[in-house]
């Protein structure tokens, strides 16, 4: 039964730091990671290659189900495989975020991933990171954490990221997309993005990695999950 594997999620908004806190955080409890948002994004780079609309559902749906995807996290980094070829920046491009956010919205591509989601529950623990990971795919997870940052200070990190892999980036059109982005994920009709009600809200603004990495390690210390 996997219900008995322990799982600790961490929700949040783009740009908020959950995926750097969560890669940390499994490997420093040796247990497996869930990027979430990367099956989105995969989902969106394949549509995208194959000239696919947003509208297209039951199209989007089809694929979503059937990708070919694999990953592998060695230390911090995350290897992403999909269709046999090694996806390296592109996954984390704008033009794929914005798509992968839209993408995100239609219901069948999130009735098809669900399954494919929590197979990822296995022993010892697993930590996933995404929007909707403790109030829909792992609602019984043993430590919810929603982790969140100033639309400001998101903008700036996304920026600084991009800058440093030598694309062109407008700050003020990376912060307008960021409000845009949140507002779609909060008022989407499908698993919004909110915190769950027994989640650990943790705001990330100005503060490093390495302090919210130490303060989620001490919730994980105060749950009933056994170590």
């Amino acid at each position: 039964m996997t219900e008995s594997i322990p799982v600790v999620t961490i929700d949040g908004p783009g740009g908020s730091g959950k995926g750097t806190v969560a890669m940390r955080l499994a490997e420093r409890l040796r247990w497996h990671y869930l990027d979430s948002g990367a099956l989105y994004r995969l989902v969106a780079v394949a549509a995208m290659d194959r000239d696919m609309d947003v509208d297209d559902e039951a199209g989007l749906g089809t694929l979503a189900r059937e990708l070919d995807v694999s990953f592998g996290v060695h230390g911090s980094t995350l290897t992403v495989v999909l269709d046999g070829n090694r996806i390296h920046g592109r996954l984390r491009s704008e033009p794929v975020s914005v798509f992968a956010s839209r993408v995100a919205a239609v219901p069948a591509v999130r009735d098809a991933l669900v399954d494919r989601q929590r197979a990822f529950r296995q022993e010892p623990g697993l930590v996933a990171d995404g929007r909707d990971m403790g109030t829909v795919i792992f609602p019984d997870a043993e430590l919810k954490i929603f982790l969140t940052a100033s639309a400001e200070e998101r903008a700036q990190r996304r920026y600084k990221q991009l800058k440093e892999k030598g694309e062109s980036v407008n700050l003020s059109r990376l912060f307008r997309e960021i409000e845009k982005r949140d507002e779609r994920d909060r008022t989407r009709a499908v698993a919004p993005l909110r915190p769950a009600e027994d989640s650990h809200v943790i705001d990330s603004t100005d503060r490093s990695i390495e302090s919210v990495l130490e303060e989620v390690l001490d919730l994980v210390q105060k749950s009933p999950i056994k170590l």
